[in-house]
């Protein structure tokens, strides 16, 4: 079977270089085992003028059932701005990805590896960590949490005295290569004219070693620059980034596969490390690329792929125990021992495998991704790509924490369903965010930050500041459903801040509108409900508000669009 790449390498580079190429796909084989762990009269509201289809969708909104905290760092993003975190209002701006698995704070620089000819490049400043520190400075400013990578590999990177690059795979050191760099000539990518990787190079050429030591200046620093993490300094720190793909995005330092053990062994340390330099900041990690990271390590992933068996050596070392089970019980069982925690939020990065993250919006490709957000939480819905599986992935999560290390958190902290320019992409990103909601999610980042004239970007908009005053999506998720989340699914809440109801619906179909009725249970708003949507043409509007009575709701919603009704809280 072929799995496709984790889909961060472009846009990792084009956020770390002034040039934009496209993004190279790779494939590597692994033979995967997977291994499962479980009546008033109401008003017609007339959206956008659209003429209803035949036949009526019954939202039913309960607001006293399914009542749970929706966390707000679900809506996080990736380098973003300052006025893009002020603008959307979003929560986390995460810094991670390939080059932060090598940033040298003392050095302030980093190696672009796989993404870029493995090269070393002198952030823009010389200043030992200026680079995080505009990060965390852009990110305060604009109200967000700064989320950090401490580096884990072992290796970071070096540059030359002057500042001047350096790269792993140089072509007069090791030969004649497939592909070099324009601007450095003697940066190859580590794979010669027939086909076979250079091997055997030396790690020293443009990195040097690291360990917690190395670190411990760093993390010492921002604590003294910016504050502790309870006194509003950096509270939450990464392990790393997608260690079960070293050996391919590393491989210059790291070319053999990452075992349970190894992976255990950095959270161990470096997750003790940021402990004892701020006690109250959070460790998040592993950081794995995929579903298929959470249960087998980098080193049965590199061992079938070169075997092509599925006897998973690393797995059977530790009695057929999945990664991530194992890895949460094996640090459960530091915690009795020492008293320490040292994993507060389990994390892993996900991208759909058929496809979705990417530009393709053919019919086909548009309904597949209407389904494919199913993996994130439908037990009968079994994904249509290689995988197969019946993935589920958040209620996952829950159980694994749940039995091998209760009072974890989870997160997804890098994730993309393509089409960010399309409505197909906004209308597919707002029922993710919906689903994180309502599966309560602890922390989420999008990867990066949609660009501010895509109907992505309004959708963030929609769900965080979608009158420019930072009205949002409530924060206390209830009970809604619609019949067929394939076509229509909704999302409600409750807004603790002024008690209103707030019903987002996402009407995913590619043509035709939807006819809906919500109906709403223990609710009786009275007064006047606005409604906000965001269609094809890209711009979020304010329809006229609409007075209500009774508890049902009836209208209308345009295909492919996004509508969030703010209903005034019962007998107001």
């Amino acid at each position: 079977m072929n799995w496709q790449p984790v889909g961060e390498f472009y846009g990792e580079f084009v956020h770390n270089n002034p040039m934009r190429v496209s993004m190279a796909s790779i494939a590597i084989c692994a033979s995967v085992c997977v291994v499962l762990a479980g009546c008033h009269h109401p008003r017609t509201v007339a959206l956008s003028g659209a003429t209803a289809a035949s036949g009526v969708t019954t939202i039913h909104v309960d607001v006293t059932r399914g009542r749970h905290r929706i966390s707000p760092l679900i809506y996080g993003v990736a380098f973003a701005t300052t006025q893009q975190i002020a603008a959307l209002h979003v929560p986390s701006n995460r810094d991670g990805g390939n080059a932060r698995t090598r940033y040298n704070w003392l050095q302030n620089c980093s190696n672009r590896a796989k993404d870029w000819y493995f090269e070393s490049i002198q952030e823009d400043s010389k200043v030992p960590g200026a680079s995080e520190d505009e990060f965390v400075k852009g990110s305060k400013a604009g109200g967000a949490q700064p989320i950090l990578t401490v580096p884990a590999l072992g290796w970071v990177a070096k540059v030359q005295p002057d500042g001047s690059k350096l790269a792993s795979y140089s072509v007069a050191k090791y030969g004649s290569q497939q592909y070099t760099d324009n601007w450095m000539p003697d940066a190859g990518n580590g794979i010669r004219p027939d086909g076979s990787r250079v091997t055997g190079n030396d790690p020293n050429d443009a990195n040097q070693p690291s360990s917690p030591a190395f670190e411990r200046p760093w993390l010492q620093h921002l604590v003294s620059r910016w504050g502790s993490a309870k006194a509003g300094g950096v509270r939450y720190f990464l392990m790393d980034n997608e260690p079960g793909l070293w050996h391919d995005t590393h491989r210059d330092v790291h070319p053999d596969g990452a075992s349970m053990a190894e992976v255990l062994r950095d959270v161990q340390e470096y997750g003790a490390l940021v402990k004892s330099c701020d006690p109250k900041a959070l460790v998040c990690g592993p950081e794995e690329w995929s579903y298929l990271g959470a249960i087998e390590s980098g080193y049965d992933l590199l061992y079938n792929g070169n075997h092509r068996f599925g006897k998973y050596p690393d797995r059977r070392r530790w009695h057929g125990w999945l990664y991530y089970p194992w890895l949460l019980d094996q640090l459960r069982q530091t915690e009795d021992r020492t008293g320490q925690r040292l994993l507060d939020v389990l994390t892993v990065h996900y991208y759909p495998q058929g496809g979705e993250y990417g530009d393709d919006v053919s019919e086909e490709m548009q309904l597949r991704r209407n389904r494919s957000t199913r993996s994130l939480w439908d037990p009968k819905y079994v994904d249509e790509t290689w995988v197969k599986d019946t993935i589920r992935l958040i209620p996952r999560l829950h159980e694994w924490t749940a039995r091998y290390y209760p009072g974890t958190k989870i997160g997804i902290t890098e994730y993309n369903w393509g089409a960010e320019k399309h409505i197909n992409g906004a209308t597919t990103e707002a029922d993710v965010l919906g689903i994180f909601g309502r599966e309560g999610l602890d922390m989420a980042n999008y990867w990066t930050t949609p660009h501010e004239d895509t109907p992505v970007y309004n959708v963030f908009r929609l769900y965080r500041n979608y009158d420019g005053h930072r009205g949002s999506f409530g924060n206390i998720g209830v009970a809604a459903s619609a019949p067929d989340p394939d076509r229509l699914s909704a999302f409600a809440s409750v807004r603790q801040s002024d008690r209103a109801i707030t019903v987002m619906v996402i009407n995913k179909a590619l043509r035709g509108s939807a006819a809906i009725e919500i109906a709403l249970r223990h609710a009786a708003p009275k007064g006047v409900a606005s409604v906000w949507q965001l269609t094809a043409g890209n711009r979020i509007t304010r329809l006229p508000d609409e007075k209500l009575s009774g508890e049902s709701l009836k209208g209308s919603v345009p295909a492919q669009s996004v509508t969030l009704f703010v209903l005034p809280p019962k007998g107001a």
